[in-house]
């Protein structure tokens, strides 16, 4: 099983396997449009347009889990994106990343990276995971580590290829 083995709704509803993604670096994050850390989509983005060209691919995955700070529908999220921070990179539906209703992909994701004194469940918003291009997760990265201190892993994963 990897990455690549999972399916989730985009914002318009239609189903994105992951799959589609095959070959390609993903960072892959649970996002927060009323957030203390919202303006990382700002960095993410930059991350996404500078490197999709090598295979970046970045995911959006919205999460109201914390603090109701995702509490818009879909149309909401999508024009905050757009309007607040030019996101072209994919913005899925509004999943739960912990608890019983939790995505399967994140239950795969926190599995493989557990987060700090092996805990896997999800602490907060803009928590990020590097898959590499087989599928692999090979990093969890706190919220507060922004997308410039990641880069260097980022690239030098672009760079294995």
């Amino acid at each position: 099983m990897n990455s690549y083995d999972f399916e989730a709704p985009l914002l318009d509803g239609t189903v994105q396997p992951l799959a589609d993604y095959r070959g390609k670096v993903l960072l892959i994050v649970n996002v927060a449009s009323y957030c203390g850390l919202t303006p990382q989509y700002t960095g993410l983005e930059a991350l996404y347009r500078h490197y999709a060209e090598q295979g970046l691919v970045v995911l959006g995955f919205p999460c109201n889990q914390f603090s109701n700070q995702e509490p818009d529908d879909a149309e909401a999220i999508g024009a905050f994106c757009t309007k607040n921070y030019g996101v072209s990179f994919p913005i899925f539906a509004k999943i739960e990343v912990n608890g019983p209703g939790a995505h399967p992909l994140y239950d795969y994701l926190k599995r493989e990276q557990k987060g700090f004194l092996g805990s896997e469940s999800i602490k907060w918003n803009f928590t990020k995971f590097l898959v590499n291009r087989e599928g692999v997760v090979v990093r969890r990265f706190a919220p507060t580590d922004s997308p410039e201190q990641i880069e260097p892993e980022l690239v030098a994963l672009l760079q294995a290829a």
